[in-house]
C-alpha cells in the first residue's frame, strides 16, 4: 500500500506596529531583557489591555491579501496554560470568531500555479523568550504582548518542497503589504507544522502530528523530509499513530515526541471579559482597503504580459520591488521593454550595489554606502536607458561600446549621445573601413585561417574578435562577421 503526506501549517508573524498589542510598550527587537515592559505586559492584577488599533487593521488588510472574508463580528478570547514565558498564564487571542476567515494562496509551484486555502488569520498576542543559562534560566518578556498574527492553511499541502514554496509565497505576500518585516533572524516568524499519512486515494485524516516552533523555512522543509517517512514507516510495520507534538532538532536531523496533543478543551477558552467583541464598520474597511498592493504573483505575471519579459525577468522585478518600480516607468515608454530590463537587472544593479565609478566628492566608494545607495542618488535621468537602447538598435554603437558609455553615465550623468559624440564613439559602418581591418586581421592570423578553412567554425569568433580590437570596438559587429566569412569563403 502506497502512503501521501498531508500537511498544514500555522505561520506566526509579529506585525509590523511601533507598540505592542495591549499596552504603549515599544515593539522593537534589540533592547535589554526586560526593558519593554509594564504591568501589562507583566499581567499584574488589576490591568485592563487596550487593542492597538493599527493591529486590527494590519490583521483585516491580511485577510484582504490572503482573499479572505471579513466578518462582521469577532472577539478575543482567553487560552489558558502555565508556562513560564506567559506571565498572565493565559494568552489572548482569537478562538471561534476570528477576524479573518477562509480564504486562500495562489504561488508556484513545479511549473504551476498552486492554490492552498486559508482557514483563518487571527490576531493574538506573542509570549516572553526563555533564556537558559549553566546553572539558571531566565524569562525576557520583551516580546510579550507583541501583536502576532496566526495564519492557518488548510491541510492541502502534500510535500517538504510545497510546504517550503508555500511559506516564501506567504512572507512575499506578507512583506509587499507592509504587515511585517518577516526577518527571521529576529523571531518574527515561526511555524508550526502539522502533518499527516494516509494511504493514497482515501479522504480521511491520519493522526495529526505537530513539530512546533520551527523557526526558519529551510527548517521546515528538513523536518518534514525526515517526519513523512518516519510516520509511512510506524504505519507500515503495524504500529499506530497517535496525536502528539514533537520538536525538529536541527543539527541530529531529527524530531523527538514532547507530549501528546492538546486538543482544543484542555486550554479552557472564554471569551476575553476585558475586550468587548470588535465590529469593523465600513468607512474602517474602506480606509484599509485603501492599502491592498498588488501581490507578488500578480506582479510577476503583470510584467510578463505587459512588457513581454521571460520569467526570470520578472521574477527579478518581483523580488526587488524598487527596481521593478524604477524599471517600469522607463519600460512603458520603450520600444524595447527587454532590453531596458537587461541593463536595469544586469548594469543598473550591479553597478549600484558595488558602487562603481562615480567620480568626483559625490563617489560612492565605502562599503557601507554603497549599500544605502538609492535611485534618487542616480546622476543620470531614467529616459537615458531608453536613449541607450536606441542608439544600440539604431546601429549607432555597438553593444560593447554601450557598456563603456553606461559607465560614464553611471559616473557622470551625461546623456548616452552626449557621452558618444565627446567621445566619438560612433559605430564604423562604413564597408571599406571594415574590410580593411578585415585583411589586417586575416594577415595577421593565418593560423587561425587555416583552421575556419578546416572546418573550425570558433576560428571565426575569434578573427571577430581581432577585427574589433583593430577597431577600438568600433566596427558593426554584423558587417564584421559577413565580411569576414565572404573573404575566407572566396
Amino acid at each position: 500500500m502506497e502512503y501521501e503526506a498531508v500537511i498544514g501549517l500555522e505561520t506566526h508573524v509579529q506585525l509590523n506596529t511601533k507598540s505592542k498589542m495591549w499596552c504603549t510598550c515599544p515593539n522593537k527587537f534589540g533592547a535589554d531583557p526586560n526593558t519593554n515592559v509594564c504591568p501589562v505586559c507583566l499581567g499584574m492584577p488589576g490591568v485592563l489591555p487596550v487593542a492597538n488599533d493599527e493591529a486590527l487593521r494590519l490583521t483585516v488588510l491580511t485577510g484582504l491579501l490572503l482573499n479572505c472574508e471579513i466578518p462582521g463580528h469577532a472577539k478575543f478570547d482567553r487560552k489558558n496554560y502555565f508556562y513560564p514565558d506567559v506571565a498572565k498564564n493565559y494568552q489572548v487571542t482569537q478562538y471561534d470568531s476570528p477576524s479573518t476567515r477562509n480564504g486562500y494562496l495562489d504561488f508556484e509551484f513545479n511549473g504551476a500555479i498552486s492554490r492552498i486555502r486559508i482557514t483563518r488569520a487571527h490576531l493574538e498576542e506573542d509570549v516572553g523568550k526563555n533564556f537558559h543559562f549553566e546553572r539558571t534560566s531566565g524569562v525576557d518578556f520583551n516580546r510579550a504582548g507583541v501583536p502576532l498574527l496566526e495564519i492557518v492553511s488548510e491541510p492541502e499541502l502534500t510535500s517538504s518542497d510545497q510546504a517550503y514554496e508555500y511559506l516564501n509565497a506567504l512572507k512575499d505576500v506578507l512583506i509587499y503589504g507592509g504587515i511585517s518585516d518577516c526577518d527571521m533572524e529576529k523571531g518574527m516568524v515561526r511555524c508550526d507544522v502539522n502533518v499527516s499519512v494516509r494511504p493514497v486515494g482515501t479522504k480521511e485524516l491520519g493522526a495529526k502530528i505537530e513539530i512546533k516552533n520551527m523557526n526558519s523555512f529551510s527548517g521546515v522543509r528538513r523536518a518534514l523530509e525526515y517526519e513523512i517517512p518516519r510516520q509511512i514507516e510506524v504505519v507500515k510495520a503495524g504500529g499506530k499513530l497517535i496525536q502528539s507534538t514533537r520538536r525538529w532538532d536541527d543539527v541530529a536531523g531529527v524530531t523527538e515526541e514532547m507530549r501528546t496533543k492538546e486538543h482544543a478543551h484542555d486550554y479552557r477558552y472564554f471569551p476575553e471579559p476585558d475586550l468587548m467583541p470588535f465590529q469593523p464598520m465600513e468607512p474602517w474597511l474602506k480606509d484599509i482597503s485603501a492599502r491592498v498592493v498588488e501581490l507578488p504573483l500578480a506582479r510577476k505575471q503583470r510584467f510578463m504580459r505587459d512588457y513581454q519579459l521571460p520569467a526570470g525577468d520578472a521574477e527579478a522585478f518581483k523580488n526587488d520591488v524598487a527596481l521593478g518600480n524604477y524599471f517600469e516607468p522607463i519600460a512603458k515608454q520603450s520600444k524595447n521593454p527587454k532590453a531596458v530590463a537587461n541593463w536595469v537587472i544586469n548594469n543598473l544593479r550591479a553597478m549600484m550595489a558595488a558602487g562603481t565609478a562615480a567620480k568626483g566628492q559625490d563617489a560612492w566608494v565605502e562599503a557601507d554606502t554603497v549599500k544605502a545607495m538609492q535611485f534618487s542618488d542616480l546622476k543620470f535621468k531614467p529616459e537615458s536607458l531608453n536613449e541607450l537602447v536606441e542608439l544600440v538598435a539604431g546601429g549607432k554603437i555597438s553593444s560593447k561600446i554601450a557598456q563603456d558609455v553606461f559607465t560614464e553615465m553611471f559616473s557622470t550623468g551625461k546623456s548616452p549621445s552626449a557621452i558618444v559624440q565627446e567621445k566619438g564613439l560612433v559605430q564604423v559602418s562604413d564597408t571599406g573601413a571594415i574590410e580593411k581591418f578585415c585583411d589586417d586581421a586575416i594577415a595577421a592570423n593565418p593560423n587561425s585561417v587555416a583552421d575556419y578553412k578546416a572546418g573550425k567554425v570558433a576560428a571565426l569568433n575569434f578573427l571577430k574578435g581581432q577585427v574589433m580590437k583593430l577597431s577600438k570596438g568600433k566596427a558593426n559587429p554584423n558587417l564584421v562577421g559577413e565580411i569576414l566569412e565572404k573573404k575566407l569563403k572566396g
